[in-house]
């Protein structure tokens, strides 16, 4: 009877009878042929022996007395041949001891005395049977456990890898995505910058100022404590703040704004609007037109377009308002002359609580004191002198005002070979600022002093 599973059926069982009596094994095969069980049989014990090496047996029947080989003596050797099967013997009230040895020898499951009672040997037969189902069940599920066992422990041993592996594999795509968008948003950065220079390259007298608006506008946000999205959109209004001047005529870009007569005045009051109307078609910009629009509004309600005051007026939009405001100063966009920076930072002051948040002005202080302290740690070097590794400090401008490299570049052996390049083709000394830490020192060469390209 082979192994199953417990939706199998098992085979009907077999049966071997083992007796040199004719008549025995006759009795027993009238017996237990109606219980359905495949019935083998064997006159001696030798011959039982043979047979179970070709013929599997569930239970054995076996006479205790057998010419040449006895009832105990073949069951001993049938567990070395079929240590599986259930054996029972027969034997007479005059063989007790040899029935004792027999059950210590070969391992039965119980013994009958002749004359046996034909219903108590069927039912024994039945019960034996049936415990030997049981442990066939038992050994298969035992076996099917011990299968899955297996298996679990060799998931549990490559699960972890597995999953060290996955979320390696997930951690690289993420730093792939990471690196496609920041490189993505670095260039989206660029061109916005490359767009405003060629803006103010339309007046020499302003080059830079939406660049320089823009990198301390920066700085005064993150004193204010914004970050992430907000802080790039404050630096992205301070870009393209007077993006609305585009429609300009030539004429008042080659003047100051306070020398504008009533006309050019009204075109100049529209150019918030301008700048709003080219920005919104771009959803990440919606925010940032917001700010462009507002720019020229007051904290005391006073500015325009729309006249608003306060917190009203987007934060993004009060901290361009000042720094705008500054750098016009400063540059001479604003008055009829340029003034120097604390001049322009005195003015500024003196316009808090009325023109310009008092938070900003102050968190704008902060950032000019930030730039001061940050311009100290940087180095100025000699392009022949890049280093690969080495890292802008400040960006690279043209003398039209054109950004060439922006602050936070990091030098490869590419860029400096062009760098160094144009410098010999046009016979320039061109000089950079660095991060003092992204130096590897190395012993000094003599520089002279010169412009930027244009």
């Amino acid at each position: 009877m082979q192994p199953s599973t417990d939706d199998t059926p098992l085979p009907q069982p077999s049966v071997l009878l083992v007796d040199d009596e004719p008549s025995v094994l006759s009795a027993l095969r009238r017996l237990l042929r109606p219980q359905g069980y495949q019935l083998l049989q064997a006159t001696s014990g030798a011959d039982a022996l043979e047979m179970l090496k070709d013929e599997p047996v569930d239970l054995i029947i076996s006479d205790m007395r057998m010419p040449g080989m006895d009832g105990a003596q073949f069951l001993e050797a049938s567990r070395v041949m079929a240590p599986e099967a259930v054996r029972i013997l027969l034997t007479g009230y005059a063989d007790i001891n040899a029935t004792i040895n027999a059950i210590n020898r070969g391992e039965l499951h119980r013994y009958i005395q002749k004359p046996w009672d034909d219903n108590d040997l069927v039912l024994l037969v039945k019960e034996a049977l049936s415990r030997r189902a049981l442990e066939q069940r038992n050994l298969v599920l035992a076996n099917e456990n011990a299968r899955q066992n297996a298996e679990l422990k060799e998931l549990n041993a490559t699960l972890e890898a597995r999953v060290q592996a996955r979320t390696a594999e997930i951690g690289q795509i993420n730093d792939m995505l990471e690196t496609a968008y920041e490189e993505l948003n670095e260039q989206f950065m660029l061109a916005v910058q490359v767009f405003t220079s060629l803006l103010e390259a339309r007046a020499n007298r302003i080059a830079g100022h939406s660049r320089r608006v823009g990198a301390l506008a920066q700085r005064t946000a993150v004193r204010l404590g914004l970050a992430g999205r907000a802080l790039q959109d404050v630096h992205l209004a301070a870009l393209l703040h007077d993006i609305g001047k585009i429609g300009f005529p030539d004429r008042m870009f080659s003047k100051p704004v306070s020398t504008y007569d009533a006309a050019e005045q009204v075109i100049y009051r529209k150019h918030p609007l301008d700048g709003e109307a080219a920005l919104m078609a771009l959803d990440k910009l919606h925010g940032v037109a917001l700010m462009v629009r507002q720019h020229h509004e007051r904290w005391d309600g006073r500015g325009f377009p729309d006249g608003l005051a306060g917190d009203a007026i987007e934060i993004g939009a009060r901290i361009v308002a000042v720094i705008s405001d500054y750098d016009g100063l400063i540059s001479g966009d604003l008055g009829q002359a340029a003034i120097e920076p604390p001049a322009a930072v005195a003015t500024v002051q003196s316009l808090s609580g009325q023109r310009y948040d008092p938070r900003v002005v102050a968190a704008f202080i902060e950032a000019l004191n930030d730039e001061v302290r940050e311009a100290q740690k940087d180095e100025e070097i000699d392009a022949m002198d890049l280093q690969p590794g080495m890292v802008l400090s400040r960006d690279l401008v043209s003398k039209s005002g054109s950004v060439l490299l922006t602050a936070g570049f990091n030098f490869d052996n590419r860029v400096i070979r062009q760098v160094t390049e144009f410098a010999r083709r046009e016979n320039l000394h061109l000089k950079l600022h660095v991060r003092s830490s992204s130096i590897r020192r190395r012993s000094a060469r003599p520089t002279a002093t010169a412009s930027a390209p244009t």
